[in-house]
């Protein structure tokens, strides 16, 4: 296994909304390499920490790191998606706060083998759980091209999305597409080189679509943000990093839809709904990195931190 390295983004930031204090609970539902876990733990020693992360390596490179902070700590291999059941598993049935750093890790970026970059070569693979389940070769050889074309288009936002699913199947009639530079050479191919942005690999927007179809990752958000505000206490603050406008705009609408009172129409004397306001909105609009940040970690320009608390 390589050292896991990954710099957390927005750490202050993410102090500042969470607020931890010694005696209370959290949760890093996204452990990665416990960086923001151990921002928690340095800033409230005494408080209990339970990490999630579904990559095993995470979890060992974790654990070494929190080392010191002994029981205090218990770290679950898993998807956050399933974390209450994760947390009852040890007794945990509330929370004071929670954090939740969205998306790939620069240690799953950087680790060839891994094959989430397009930028070497490797085996097609992007599971951030490599114990099981479907690879991205699986999908790319294995759906029927109008599920590609869907998959690209709604979760890379890629309006090439039709030439490229033709493009792969057209390959994988000839042979099975197994590696990341065999199917970046596809994209290429399928991308009129007129239309490539400058700014942006050719590949970004598929690999981002496959990454997230693999892991299964808005609906994991979804599933976990939800049980994740649903455990908070009275006070108690939950924090979402995410990297792109899928992610995004899931936080924002659950956030928004949590917040929300009564929804009944204007004109009935009274409330029949029954729906209250269950959180506090912390951020009215997200929370980006500094230009210093930004300087020393590239990763945190598409940041956005949004927080709320449970009232």
């Amino acid at each position: 296994m390589s050292p896991f390295h990954h710099r957390s983004v927005l750490p202050d930031e993410v102090i500042h909304f969470l607020a931890p204090t010694d005696g209370k609970t959290y949760l890093d539902g996204t452990l990665g390499g416990g960086g923001h876990s151990s921002l928690i733990l340095a800033h409230a020693p005494g408080a209990f920490l339970v990490g999630i992360d579904r990559d095993q390596e995470a979890l060992t490179a974790a654990g070494a790191r929190l080392a010191a902070h002994g029981d205090h700590v218990r770290l679950l291999h898993g998807d956050f998606a399933n974390g209450a059941g994760l947390l009852r598993s040890v007794g945990i049935v509330e929370l004071d706060g929670f954090i939740l750093d969205l998306g790939v890790s620069s240690h799953q970026l950087d680790t060839r083998e891994r094959g989430f970059s397009f930028q070497q070569d490797a085996p097609l693979d992007m599971r951030m759980d490599t114990s099981g389940g479907a690879t991205a070769s699986d999908l790319v050889n294995e759906l029927p091209e109008a599920e590609l074309e869907r998959i690209i288009a709604e979760y890379g936002e890629e309006r090439w999305a039709k030439r490229i699913a033709s493009f792969i199947a057209r390959e994988r009639a000839e042979s099975p597409i197994t590696t990341t530079l065999r199917l970046v050479d596809i994209i290429k191919g399928a991308v009129p080189k007129a239309k490539w942005d400058e700014r942006l690999h050719p590949a970004t927007r598929t690999f981002q679509a496959l990454r997230i179809a693999v892991n299964t990752e808005l609906a994991s958000l979804e599933q976990g943000m939800r049980a994740s505000l649903d455990l908070l206490k009275p006070g108690g603050r939950g924090v979402i990093i995410s990297f792109h406008s899928l992610e995004d705009r899931i936080v924002k609408h659950i956030f928004k839809e949590y917040a929300e009172g009564c929804t009944c129409p204007r004109q009935l004397p009274i409330c029949v709904c029954g729906n209250v306001p269950r959180v506090r909105i912390l951020t009215g609009r997200p929370v980006m990195a500094t230009a210093a940040e930004t300087d020393e970690n590239p990763r945190a320009r598409s940041a956005k931190l949004r927080a709320v608390e449970k009232l």
